[in-house]
């Protein structure tokens, strides 16, 4: 299988559109379109019944006592974990493509209780559920896509992985709000083949990043 993007090539810089912040010389950070970026992928296997899509960052601080601190940056060499942006399941196999914003067009506050997206298609929870517990003004349930917002102190550049994988399941068999955990178990064992593609983002002032 191939994956590919007209939002941002692989391996350079996602544009802020398809990001949940952007920079700002003011507060360190504004929200943004929050788009979600347009998708390609080919070659899928003919046997696939149906498709996974998911976005992770694979460099999520292991620890937030830095995160966002003003007298303080979050190390390179700081251990890190996985933050999921985006799960979605039960694509159909000859779907091929996904329009920017199809799937996410804006900050929903509280989250986005019903993402747009193919009709046929369920979404679970993405990280932002847990990052946001206990602010009342932001706290919820967060399906669907939301881009990246990563510390705008840190110190490395956040690599967001967008992978599409073709399964021999005519259905996942998960419901609406499902965890990555979930998804991964249901998945062992029936994925035909998978493709990814990786985008590059960064809010802190001291890093510039290529497209």
């Amino acid at each position: 299988m191939k994956l590919s993007s007209r939002s941002f090539r692989d391996g350079q810089r996602m544009p802020g559109r398809c990001a949940f912040a952007r920079k700002s010389p003011s507060g360190h950070i504004r929200l943004a379109e929050n788009l979600s970026p347009q998708l390609s992928w080919a070659a899928v296997p003919s046997a696939a019944r149906s498709l996974v899509l998911t976005a992770i960052d694979v460099d999520c601080p292991s620890s937030g006592d830095d995160v966002n601190r003003e007298d303080r940056e979050v190390a390179a060499d700081l251990p890190r974990v996985e933050f999921v942006h985006w799960l979605m399941i039960d694509l159909p196999p000859d779907l091929r493509s996904l329009a920017e914003g199809a799937c996410s067009q804006g900050v929903v506050a509280h989250g986005k209780r019903a993402p747009s997206g193919p009709a046929e298609a369920l979404q679970g929870l993405n990280d932002y559920t847990g990052w946001f517990r206990g602010d009342a003004a932001m706290e919820g349930q967060y399906l669907g896509y939301d881009g990246p917002c990563p510390p705008w102190n840190d110190t490395r550049v956040h690599r967001y992985r967008f992978e599409i994988l073709a399964t021999d399941l005519p259905s996942v068999g998960l419901k609406a709000g499902f965890t990555i955990t979930e998804l991964r178990q249901r998945l062992e064992g029936h994925v035909l083949a998978r493709a990814a593609i990786t985008g590059l983002y960064s809010l802190n002032p001291d890093i510039r990043l290529q497209r």
